[in-house]
Order: structure tokens, then C-alpha cells, then sequence
């Protein structure tokens, strides 16, 4: 068998393992399978809350935080409970005619939320949306203002907390850790808002300022919407996963090994030497996976082509008949001559040369 034949016939054996491994591959998702737990962390800005008036108090940027624990069903989909909080201290408090002075306070949101999200295949990372629906915590601490002009002083305290439904849209993408199954570290942005609320505010003293007129006792209404823009990076880690399969490569076949057997001259018989290397390349055949034995006799250049092609032909096959002896299946052995063709040492014709005389015993 040629060594391009031998190849051909390796690289077919492989293809059932090599598909199958493949196929596996290309069928393992990274998108969420099982349990999984999240958590996040960032940025929030939030929404300017309106009042009787024309009176408005605004935030600055403050924080955000999440905790989820969720079940992802390997399509895409995932459900998953959370948990959540957002702070953001007052920036100002402002009417039509100005500012207001010595502005306090912080609002804080809280609450649970149930999520649902799908995650997208792209190629190294996995964008993923979703919504979220529950109830969120919204209070006010502290909030308010203090005013003094002439001998009128006056305070604004805004305080209490209040609850009501909350919804939630999201959209993120995941980077996987291949070198941890399961952990990916996530970004993404969310926007929440609840159902619009009022909170009372009630003024203490008496005071007029950028041409508004505080009452003592005054309560005004602030409707707070509680709209939530944010900004958060974190991580994210799936229970239970491995690594994806990869395909293996298919091993290169075994080289061939050959075996010289010399003749002495115008001679097919076996020497004590030619029948130790036979022995040899018999053994040698159930060390290794051979599929079939060539038995290539040769002579050298010296009598006719016609007498030496037959002269090779009888050392061919008493090789062969000592390989059979020795145990060796006749079907794996193709004997052939080759007279004084294919010269391991290049001669003129008529030319004795021991290097010829010789028969290649080659394992496939």
C-alpha cells in the first residue's frame, strides 16, 4: 500500500471521531443553562421631581446596585429574581425666579423585581435585553430647603417613604471567561421608573423667596415619578458548566518500517542472518497496527533482466514463506519481484553489488 493510500485511509478512520467531536462543539451554547447568580454595580442618575408650584428639585449622579439569582433554559431565555438599590443625594431645589438656598438631603430606592431576558449568540460575547416588573421602595431623607430674608426664616422638610409598582428595560452583553466555565463579566444600562407618586412636603415658618411666598405649615405636593437611568458592571456566574468540547486532531499514521534481507550472489535461499531479520520484522508486526506487508525482491545488474525479474520473484517469496512460518497471516503478504530495477546502490550493467541482491520488507 502507497504511503498516499495509507494516509488517505488514516484520515477516513478519523472523520467519524473528528465529526462527532465537532458536532458537539458547535452544538454547546454558552447562553445561560441552569442556576446562575449576578450581581452589579454603577452608576445612577435620576430624574428631576416636579412639585406644586413650580418648585422642582434636582440630583446629582449617585449609585446603583443589583443582586439576582435566575434560571437560564439553554435557548436564550432567563427568568431570574432581583434585588436592587439606588441613592442619589439633592443637587438643588429651584422655582421659576431662582434657586433655592441651603438644599439637604438624600433619596434612596429599593426593591424586588422579576426579570425576564434573552440572550443573543455573537460570536465571543452575548448581548442580552430584557424587562423586569415588581414593587420599589421610594424615600425621601432629609430633603428640603432653608430660607431666610430680613426677619423671615422658613423650611421646607420633604420626608417619608412610599412604595408602588415598578418596571424596568434592560440591555447588556456578556463577556465569557474560558478560562473559568460558567463566569462571565456583564455591562449594562437600565432604565426604571415606578407609578407616579405624591410626597408631601410641609414648610415651617414664614418666608418669601425669588418671589414665592412660604407659609408656615404649607404642604406641598412633590410628584415623584422615580425615574432611574443607569449604569452598571458586574459578574455573573452560571452553576454547573464545562468547557466547550474541542474537536481532536487526527494523529498522523504510523510511519512504514522496513526490513532488508541480502542474497548472496545468483542465490534464493535463506542465510541465518536473513532469517533473524524476519523474525525481527514479524515481531516488529505485533508491536505496531499493521495493515498489510510488502515483500519487494530485488537483484543486482549482473545476468539478463529476464533471468533476474524471476531470481527476484523466488527471494520475494521465500521471505514470505518464512513470514507465514513465523505466524504471519498469507492475506496480509503482497510478494512481488522487481529484478534489477529500483537499485539501492546506482551500478552499470553487469555489475555485482551485494547492496542489490536484496528483498525490502516493508510493514504498512
Amino acid at each position: 500500500m502507497s504511503f498516499r493510500k495509507t494516509l488517505l485511509a488514516a484520515t477516513l478512520l478519523s472523520l467519524p471521531m473528528a465529526a462527532t467531536a465537532t458536532a458537539n462543539a458547535q452544538s454547546w451554547d454558552p447562553r445561560v443553562q441552569g442556576i446562575y447568580i449576578g450581581a452589579g454595580l454603577g452608576a445612577n442618575y435620576l430624574d428631576d421631581s416636579d412639585a406644586d408650584r413650580n418648585i422642582s428639585i434636582s440630583f446629582e449622579w449617585g449609585w446603583a446596585g443589583v443582586l439576582s439569582v435566575g434560571y437560564g433554559f439553554g435557548n436564550g431565555l432567563r427568568l431570574e429574581l432581583e434585588g436592587n438599590y439606588r441613592q442619589n443625594d439633592v443637587d438643588g431645589i429651584s422655582t421659576p425666579g431662582g434657586s433655592l438656598p441651603r438644599t439637604t438631603g438624600t433619596v434612596r430606592s429599593y426593591g424586588l423585581m422579576v426579570n425576564a431576558l434573552y440572550d443573543f449568540r455573537l460570536g465571543p460575547v452575548m448581548p442580552y435585553v430584557g424587562v423586569g416588573a415588581g414593587y420599589v421602595w421610594h424615600d425621601y431623607d432629609g430633603v428640603g430647603f432653608q430660607a431666610r430674608n430680613g426677619n423671615q426664616s422658613a423650611q421646607l422638610n420633604i420626608g417619608g417613604t412610599n412604595g408602588a409598582f415598578g418596571y424596568q428595560a434592560i440591555l447588556g452583553i456578556a463577556f465569557p471567561i474560558d478560562s473559568v466555565p460558567g463566569l462571565a463579566l456583564t455591562a449594562e444600562g437600565r432604565f426604571m421608573g415606578t407609578a407616579s407618586e405624591d410626597v408631601d412636603g410641609r414648610v415651617n415658618g414664614n418666608v418669601t423667596v425669588n418671589g414665592q411666598t412660604f407659609r408656615d405649615r404649607e404642604t406641598i405636593k412633590f410628584a415623584s415619578d422615580n425615574y432611574n437611568w443607569s449604569i452598571l458592571f458586574g459578574v455573573r456566574y452560571n452553576f454547573g458548566r464545562t468547557a466547550a468540547p474541542v474537536a481532536p486532531v487526527a494523529a498522523a499514521p504510523a510511519p512504514a518500517r522496513t526490513f532488508l534481507v541480502f542474497f548472496d550472489w545468483n542465490r534464493d535461499n535463506l542465510t541465518d542472518r536473513a532469517r533473524q531479520i524476519i523474525s525481527e520484522a514479524a515481531q516488529a508486526r505485533t508491536r505496531q497496527a499493521v495493515t498489510r506487508i510488502e515483500v519487494n525482491g530485488y537483484t543486482d545488474t549482473s545476468g539478463s533482466a529476464t533471468y533476474n525479474q524471476a531470481l527476484s520473484v523466488r527471494r520475494a517469496n521465500n521471505v514470505a514463506a518464512e513470514l507465514v512460518r513465523l505466524g504471519v497471516p498469507r492475506g496480509e503478504i503482497v510478494a512481488r519481484g522487481f529484478g534489477e530495477t529500483n537499485l539501492l546502490v546506482p551500478t552499470p550493467d553487469n555489475t555485482r553489488e551485494p547492496q542489490n541482491r536484496r528483498v525490502e520488507i516493508i510493514l504498512r
